[in-house]
């Protein structure tokens, strides 16, 4: 059986479309740090805009990640946001797209360029409390917003560009951690494997996404496993990323990537926490469930959102007072829910 959009989803990727196509000029975002999905629906989408003859340029709040630069084949569709350059296309501009997140703390420095434009939403998240305007395709069923972008390439009969239909794939495959997790549903299935008939080679691709660490990925890895903890009784683990192995090894976010999933895939645990401090001073989380924790509800109580079984979240320092914090709650949410069956 081939894929079919959801019937819920079919006006909105129909509105999406038709605004996507109307554009002659659209300046794409997508969240800071960017992961796989993200990353992967800006490269799909730009090719797929111009091949259908619309300038089509990336505008991140922070860098594009090096680990997904291998899905472009032209870099100058990225510009740097705080460039004189990026502040020119925004002004001639007569699109933006947001890919992968609709609140408009996601989107950090690009929002103040993006804030007179017509924009478009297309994301798979739970929705938050400040959301992003404009014409949305919002879903939190779909496995990834590459699904989503899927749906809208094909309500448009295509074209298929190769950069389109790779970066889609990257974007699914990472977001359901290679079809590991819980969101890979029948339709995220069926979706790579027309992307894979229309040209995608899988094990190219997977070779290019988890393939090629640098080796301070795994030094890094080493010095964080010094800092693991597991509480057994509450089905909790956490792990710590040293700053300090950080600055030795020159780490950068891509090499972060995967970390949370250490702990998350100890035997018995229903959460895994990963902690690392961000050059402002405040303290990163990363949020994993496998059981029936909602850690989008979670990460919520501590500024921050995503998926019920991914979320992340950002708190003040110092990280001894972040992780306790941050523990404890988790603790609670994890024993309400599994002796208690409230939810979390």
């Amino acid at each position: 059986m081939s894929y079919r959009t959801p019937q819920p989803r079919i006006a909105s990727v129909r509105e999406v479309r038709n605004a996507l196509l109307a554009s002659r000029r659209a300046v794409l975002t997508t969240h800071l740090n960017a992961d796989g999905d993200g990353a992967g629906c800006e490269v799909a989408l730009a090719s797929w805009l111009r091949a259908n003859g619309t300038e089509a340029w990336i505008v991140n709040p922070t860098p594009f990640p090096d680990s997904f630069r291998f899905l472009m084949g032209d870099e100058d569709w990225v510009v740097d946001a705080g460039s004189r350059a990026a502040q020119s296309l925004c002004e001639s501009a007569d699109l933006a797209v947001v890919l992968d997140t609709g609140e408009v703390p996601r989107i950090g420095r690009v929002r103040s360029l993006i804030r007179d434009l017509p924009t478009v939403v297309v994301d798979h998240h739970q929705p938050g409390e400040q959301p992003i305007g404009g014409i949305a395709l919002r879903d939190p069923e779909a496995c990834a917003t590459g699904e989503l972008l899927f749906d809208v390439i094909l309500a448009a009969g295509g074209p298929w560009t190769p950069a389109a239909i790779r970066g889609m794939y990257v974007a699914i495959l990472t977001d359901t951690g290679s079809f590991r997790f819980a969101n890979s549903s029948a339709g995220s299935h069926r979706v790579a494997a027309e992307l894979v008939e229309r040209g995608v080679d899988p094990e190219e691709t997977y070779a290019q996404v988890y393939g090629a660490a640098p080796v301070r990925k795994y030094r890094l890895l080493a010095r964080a496993l010094a800092t693991l903890e597991v509480d057994e009784e509450a089905g909790v683990s956490w792990m710590i990323v040293p700053q300090d192995a950080i600055d030795e090894l020159g780490a950068t976010q891509d090499d972060l990537e995967g970390m949370v999933d250490v702990p998350r895939g100890i035997q018995g645990v229903q959460v895994g926490l990963l902690f690392r401090r961000t050059s402002t001073g405040e303290v990163k989380i990363s949020f994993r469930a496998n059981g029936p924790v909602d850690v989008n509800e979670l990460a919520r109580r501590f500024g921050g959102g995503g998926h019920i079984r991914a979320s992340g979240a950002m708190v003040p320092g110092p990280m001894d007072r972040a992780v306790e914090e941050v523990v404890s709650a988790t603790r609670d949410a994890v024993a309400r829910v599994m002796h208690e069956g409230t939810p979390a």
